[in-house]
């Protein structure tokens, strides 16, 4: 990382950009394969029920937004596209959304990210006591989060149904 930190802002972002692709790609590649390979498995007609094409043609309508958000988003981005892959998503479809995703990634990593990421090892360094409480309280407030949204739309939920 600390070669890329220290390389022009045009550089690290083709870089950072030519990186994400890769990795974005070669998932999707890897999810279209894996579905190739379960079709022709004893389970490969559950593809063929109604779930499935129903499921198929959501991912074809929706799934070029989920690309595209899923950059945003920290743990999501690799099952997304797998996903994508995996539901046979149209590559002219596909391509697109991966690139405006890798472009708003390759963006936020180059400024924002990078630089964050240079802040937290200079912290560590200075204070590794330091870096475990703030580890600790951003893992405690995304517990927090979780939560109380999953309270909230079990509560939600408990309403509708009554």
């Amino acid at each position: 990382m600390d070669q890329i930190m220290s390389l022009p802002f045009g550089v690290a972002l083709a870089a950072l950009f030519a990186i994400v692709m890769i990795r974005v790609n070669v998932t999707y590649w890897i999810g279209r394969g894996a579905m190739a390979g379960f079709a022709h498995t004893r389970f490969g007609g559950s593809l063929e029920r109604p779930k499935a094409a129903r499921a198929q043609a959501l991912i074809q309508r929706w799934g070029p937004y989920a690309v595209v958000l899923s950059f945003l988003t920290v743990g999501l981005q690799t099952a997304i596209n797998l996903a994508a892959g995996a539901a046979r998503m149209p590559l002219r479809r596909y391509l697109p959304a991966a690139v405006a995703g890798s472009v708003i990634w390759a963006l936020l990593y180059a400024t924002i990210g990078l630089a964050a990421l240079e802040a937290w090892l200079a912290v560590a360094a200075a204070s590794p006591g330091g870096a475990a409480v703030g580890v600790a309280v951003l893992v405690t407030a995304i517990t927090w989060v979780v939560v109380f949204r999953r309270r909230r739309a079990r509560a939600t939920s408990a309403d509708t149904v009554v």
